[in-house]
């Protein structure tokens, strides 16, 4: 067997389709599947069920998926031992960051990036929470940034910053000329959240978990109504559709003219933002070199950890 049909199991597994992971793999689909169908052979395992409309990993396979993208994790680790020993910081980072945070934080990341390890250049990869796990386990991303919780995968983490919700109304609104807002003053608005998949969707039912219940007739409260992103969502609250819950670092630095950002009443909702990495990756001083990058981003409005 060859690492080359070891990522092309782990691509199918993660997909579940073989056109989709050919395409993962920048090979052709046939080329993936006669590669496959060797290794299963050699192996004398089926690894996997075709079905009509998506493939499933056999039993027997899920295990050998598993022990594949340990081997190609390992495999990485030599290259990358190779190059701490010359110079940790010369090489491109990997670096997931979920939707939420990519358009806020990345503008004055990569600049300071450039400006302090210009030989470490950014791959970015924005994505939801879930997939950017999924993709650290697979060793596909060396680091990302996201917002807890999220499941324990035994990933090192390192807290950078707690970030402040705001309440986001239009300007004719009577709670636009309020000073704060409590959660509880926003159970009979119409609410816009973000789609399923956002963990900040869930962030914000958290603090008006009334919202989760959808239900126009319950007591006082509203359809809410999705949106696809942040901004689109803000574009939504401008024409007066109703109003959303936003993270501090998204409030815009030149206030809109239809739109009013109001802080919440004390306890304020919050949102910790992290890096994590996978605990056998070797360039810690990448990870560190990232982590000085993103304390000296002008940050306004939130708390810097550094523990």
């Amino acid at each position: 067997m060859t690492l080359t049909e070891l990522r092309y199991i782990v691509a199918v597994a993660r997909e579940k389709h073989f056109g989709r992971a050919a395409e993962a793999c920048f090979v052709s689909q046939p080329t993936l599947s006669v590669a496959i169908k060797k290794l299963e052979e050699e192996l004398d395992v089926k690894l996997f069920e075709r079905g009509a409309s998506e493939v499933s990993v056999t039993p027997l396979g899920e295990a050998i998926v598993r022990q594949a993208q340990s081997v190609l994790e390992q495999a990485a680790s030599i290259k990358e031992i190779a190059k701490r020993g010359k110079d940790p910081l010369n090489g491109a980072l990997r670096l997931g960051i979920i939707y939420t945070i990519g358009p806020y934080l990345l503008p004055e990341l990569v600049k300071q990036v450039i400006g302090r390890t210009p030989q470490m250049p950014l791959m970015l990869q924005e994505n939801f929470t879930v997939k950017l796990l999924d993709m650290l386990r697979t060793g596909e991303l060396d680091c990302a940034i996201m917002a807890e919780p999220f499941p324990d995968t035994g990933l090192a983490i390192a807290p950078l910053y707690d970030e402040p919700f705001v309440v986001a109304v239009p300007s004719h609104h009577p709670l636009a000329r309020r000073s704060s807002i409590s959660a509880d003053e926003l159970k009979k608005e119409t609410m816009l959240l973000l789609g399923t998949g956002h963990c900040f969707r869930d962030q914000v039912l958290e603090v008006c978990p009334e919202f989760a219940r959808f239900s126009s007739d319950a007591d006082g409260i509203r359809k809410s109504f999705e949106g696809s992103s942040l901004e689109t969502i803000k574009h939504m609250v401008a024409s007066g559709m109703g109003v959303t819950v936003v993270p501090q670092l998204s409030v815009p630095k030149d206030l809109p003219e239809h739109v009013r950002y109001v802080p919440f009443a004390p306890p304020v909702p919050s949102r910790r933002v992290v890096l994590a990495w996978r605990r056998s990756f070797t360039r810690y001083e990448a990870i560190a070199a990232l982590r000085n990058a993103v304390y000296a981003c002008r940050l306004e409005g939130v708390e810097r950890l550094t523990a």
